[in-house]
C-alpha cells in the first residue's frame, strides 16, 4: 500500500528493492508449526536452486518440504502482544548450503514459495519485511494431539495437506536415524532466503527462538501439489519422509542482509 500510494504522489518513482530493508525485530508465538519432509534426489533439488545455493544433505538425499505454521502476537518487539496478529502461513522449503563472502559455510532454506491467509503480509511482505507472500486458505482442524491442515491457492487449487496425530518415533523409512538427529539438523538451518520483488537479488530473514522442541507426527495422509509434480521432479525422485510438529514457541524474526541472485524473482 505504501508502495502504491508513493507512485501515485510520484509517477516517476521506482522502489529500490535491491537496499537491505531496515526492518524491525518482530517477536511472537509459534502457536503450531508442522515441517512436512521429502527426501529427494539431491540432482533434481540442484537444478532448481538459484546460485548460490547447493542442496543441503541428508544421507545421501536432498530434502525438500512445506512448512505450515501459526504465528500469533506478531508485532515489532517494542509494541505489547495484545497489538499482534494472528496469521496462517505455509514455507514452500529447500534445505540449502552455500558459502558467504569471506568463504564461510552457511546453511538455511531456500523458500520458493510463501502463503499467508493475512492480507498484511500480501501487502507488505518483500515491502516491509522479508518475504512476498501470495494469498492462500487455510482449512485447520486441532483437537487432542490430531493435526489437520489444508492449503489452497487464490483460485481454490490443491496446494498441500496433512493429517496425523502426535507420535513418539519417526517413520522406519526416515532418512534420519532418530528425532534428536533430525531435531538438531533442522535447527541448524534457522536463516531463510526467498526471492525478493526485485529480480536479481534474495530477501534474508533469521529465527531466533527461545526454546526448540519437536514432536514427531504419525501421518495419515500427506500431499504437495509441488513435490508429486512429476514434471519438477520426475518418478521416484522425492517421496515422504516425515513430518516434524513444534507447538507453543516464543520467537523473534531478525533480518538478515540480502544474497545477490542473478535468476531469481517473486
Amino acid at each position: 500500500m505504501l508502495v502504491t500510494i508513493l507512485r501515485f504522489a510520484f509517477p516517476h518513482w521506482q522502489p529500490v528493492y535491491h537496499v537491505r530493508m531496515r526492518v524491525p525485530i518482530i517477536r511472537g508465538l509459534i502457536e503450531r508449526r508442522l515441517l512436512v519432509n521429502y527426501r529427494v534426489d539431491p540432482r533434481v533439488l540442484a537444478r532448481i536452486l538459484p546460485a548460490p545455493f547447493r542442496p543441503k544433505l541428508a544421507g545421501s538425499f536432498g530434502v525438500a518440504g512445506i512448512c505450515l505454521i501459526r504465528l500469533s502476537a506478531i508485532r515489532p518487539r517494542w509494541l505489547p502482544a495484545w497489538c499482534g496478529m494472528t496469521s496462517e502461513n505455509a514455507a514452500h522449503r529447500i534445505a540449502v548450503e552455500w558459502t558467504d563472502g569471506s568463504g564461510s559455510p552457511q546453511e538455511g532454506v531456500y523458500i520458493l514459495r510463501r502463503d499467508s491467509n493475512a492480507r498484511v503480509n500480501t501487502w507488505l511482505g518483500g515491502r516491509l519485511f522479508p518475504g512476498v507472500h501470495g494469498r492462500a486458505a487455510f482449512a485447520v482442524d486441532e483437537r487432542d494431539d490430531r493435526f489437520s491442515v489444508r492449503v489452497s491457492n487464490g483460485s481454490g487449487a490443491p496446494l498441500a495437506m496433512v493429517r496425523g496425530r502426535v507420535g513418539r518415533t519417526l517413520p522406519s523409512g526416515s532418512v534420519f536415524g532418530s528425532l534428536a538427529e533430525a531435531s538438531a539438523w533442522f535447527a541448524a538451518g534457522s536463516v531463510g532466503y526467498s526471492p525478493a520483488r526485485g529480480v536479481g537479488h534474495l530477501d534474508g530473514i533469521r529465527l531466533a527462538s527461545e526454546t526448540w522442541l519437536v514432536e514427531p507426527l504419525d501421518v495419515e495422509a500427506v500431499a504437495s501439489s509441488w513435490l508429486e509434480d512429476t514434471t519438477v521432479f520426475p518418478g521416484g525422485s522425492a517421496s515422504y519422509d516425515c513430518t516434524l510438529l513444534m507447538r507453543n514457541i516464543r520467537h523473534e524474526w531478525h533480518a538478515v542482509p540480502n544474497l545477490a541472485c542473478g535468476t531469481c524473482a517473486a
